[in-house]
């Protein structure tokens, strides 16, 4: 959510919802985000936000463009697919347009749309987002932090993997079922990472980043009992500890500390110079994993919902 409240009605404004946008409309809703993130420092809009622009409609999902004089100065998605959750959105207002009850408008149709049902992010939880959640009834319930450490000095101990365990590269199309099943259940209880599906993973493998040797599998006499993708942000020069995951009833035996250097050598052999990742702050448990292995605090996204 990146955005403004002020109520300063503009008349020719229109917000449109579509099940699925055309090429040009994704275009431009692309090149919208370039400019929100461009002045903001950050993308207004997830990854998986991103990748659900193109490709036709998807279930559950829905765009809400909000044009002024023809022009396209708005955008919301809200994704309608878990079971339990109420429905999360993202919303931008292009920065030139900022301060005009744009990011309100949008705001309210997501409530509309939603029954009053609803959850939004606010990537990096500036003070304009807060305040426009605040002005929508929303209360904070989430926050997910990004936490950056140096490649540059890595002097990581050698990883130790359990008794048994081997890591290779993962093999697109012959690992995919198994990987899916294994980050469901390592992500039983995470509502984003967790429901991924072989539609999801073929966005993924699809990007021009996706390198399967920066995917890592861990085995036991041939069972896939653990994962660590890595993800390298070329323009940024930030290697991400992308998505790491360990079949519940593994946990506790190292495996994650091992799969985690396994990467973060990977990322330093590429000559990047720093690795970032993301994670729940109420996840006390993983951030103090992360701090011990040098990571600290960058920036924090927010997200907001409807009282239940």
């Amino acid at each position: 959510m990146s955005s403004d409240d002020t109520a300063r009605p503009a008349t020719a404004r229109s917000i449109d919802t579509h099940s699925a946008l055309t090429p040009e409309q994704a275009e431009a809703v692309l090149a919208l985000l370039t400019e929100a993130a461009r002045i903001d420092g950050q993308q207004p809009v997830s990854e998986q936000g991103r990748l659900q622009l193109r490709g036709g409609a998807r279930e559950g999902v829905s765009h809400l463009l909000l044009h002024l004089d023809g022009e396209l100065v708005g955008y919301a998605q809200l994704e309608d697919t878990d079971p339990v959750e109420a429905p999360a959105a993202e919303l931008v207002v292009h920065p030139a347009h900022r301060g005009h009850g744009h990011g309100r408008a949008l705001g309210s149709a997501l409530l509309a749309a939603s029954g009053k049902r609803l959850r939004v992010w606010a990537h990096g939880g500036h003070s304009a987002a807060r305040h426009l959640a605040q002005v929508l009834g929303l209360t904070l319930f989430r926050e997910l932090r990004q936490m950056r450490r140096p490649l540059t000095d890595l002097a990581l101990p050698e990883p130790v993997l359990p008794e048994g365990v081997s890591v290779r590269a993962f093999v697109p199309g012959k690992d995919d079922a198994p990987w899916l099943e294994v980050n469901a259940a390592a992500f039983a209880h995470h509502p984003e990472q967790g429901s991924l599906t072989q539609r999801d993973l073929d966005d993924r493998k699809a990007e021009p980043w996706f390198d399967p040797a920066g995917f890592f599998l861990a085995e036991r006499r041939g069972e896939l009992i653990g994962f660590h993708w890595t993800k390298v942000h070329a323009e940024e020069g930030l290697g991400e500890v992308y998505v790491l995951g360990v079949r519940p009833g593994e946990q506790g035996g190292g495996l994650g500390k091992a799969l985690t250097t396994i990467g973060l050598r990977h990322l330093a052999a590429q000559q990047l110079p720093t690795a970032m990742l993301y994670v729940d702050a109420d996840n006390q448990a993983a951030v103090s994993v992360y701090e011990r292995l040098g990571f600290s605090t960058y920036e924090t996204d927010l997200m907001y919902r409807t009282e239940t």
